[in-house]
């Protein structure tokens, strides 16, 4: 069977531990007296069908014989005190509210669907950002300027850029002769951006570039035009970008309208 997800194992922590609240409601089995909510199982499997196992009776035997193992475990903490002990009660709250949470998120995007055209200027905003242009560039990053402004009189000697990246404290390009590949300089730090459009082919900056990271001595290897992604194909992306935004919106929302003592 299918892993259950970090969401589902929640809702079974809160659900399965607080069962006798469910105590009237039907029953998939019962274990030493103690009755599975149908509710939980059909949580339960509906958690499995979103990551894509079948609804067929295999996964329905399957759901059921991992509740009866969830429960006996259950049962055997409730013994030992454990669902009163410690931390765990408010873990029990914590993964009840989870789920709550969830739930509302949930019903609060669907309320609120995305429209086209925002997501469409989104888009439209984000190529504007980007450019027209992507830059293949390779650079040093050292803490001090000084150090920067050896490298380049070094450059300046004749040696080579890929040699004097090895000192670079950039691991992700220092053994790549500082190589960055191409990318849009709407990517990088603002000052090393503006600095990497003003450089022409085979050039490197003549003096340090100042970033918070530290200080760049950066060359520009190759350009060409860039071609966006099509819309259709970042939509998603787009739509789960918004949501997020809308999300966070409203709860800033309501943490300004609360009243927190």
């Amino acid at each position: 069977m299918h892993n259950i997800s970090r969401l589902a194992a929640l809702l079974l922590a809160g659900t399965i531990i607080s069962a006798p609240a469910f105590a009237q409601s039907k029953a998939v089995a019962t274990v030493n007296g103690q009755a599975i909510p149908q509710s939980v199982y059909d949580a339960f499997v509906s958690e499995q069908k979103a990551q894509g196992a079948p609804d067929n009776a295999e996964l329905q035997g399957a759901v059921k014989e991992e509740l009866i193992r969830r429960e006996l475990l259950a049962q055997e903490a409730k013994k030992k005190g454990l669902d009163k002990k410690g931390t765990v009660p408010g873990q029990i709250e914590l993964a009840k509210q989870a789920v709550l949470i969830r739930a509302f998120l949930t019903d609060y995007v669907q309320a609120h669907p995305i429209s086209e055209d925002r997501l469409k200027a989104e888009y439209e905003a984000i190529k504007t950002n980007l450019g027209s242009t992507e830059y293949k560039a390779r650079h040093v990053l050292v803490d001090k300027e000084d150090d920067a402004k050896a490298i380049i009189a070094k450059l300046e000697k004749g040696e080579k850029f890929s040699e004097l990246a090895k000192q670079s404290k950039d691991p992700g390009s220092k053994d790549k002769g500082g190589e960055l590949g191409w990318s849009s300089p709407a990517t990088y730090v603002k000052p090393f951006g503006e600095a990497l459009t003003k450089l022409k082919k085979g050039e490197y900056t003549k003096a340090p570039v100042k970033s918070d990271f530290g200080y760049h001595v950066i060359q520009l290897d190759d350009s060409r035009p860039m071609t966006p992604p099509p819309y259709e194909q970042v939509k998603p992306q787009l739509q789960q970008r918004a949501s997020q935004q809308q999300v966070e919106q409203l709860v800033k929302d309501l943490r300004t309208k609360a009243k927190v003592n």
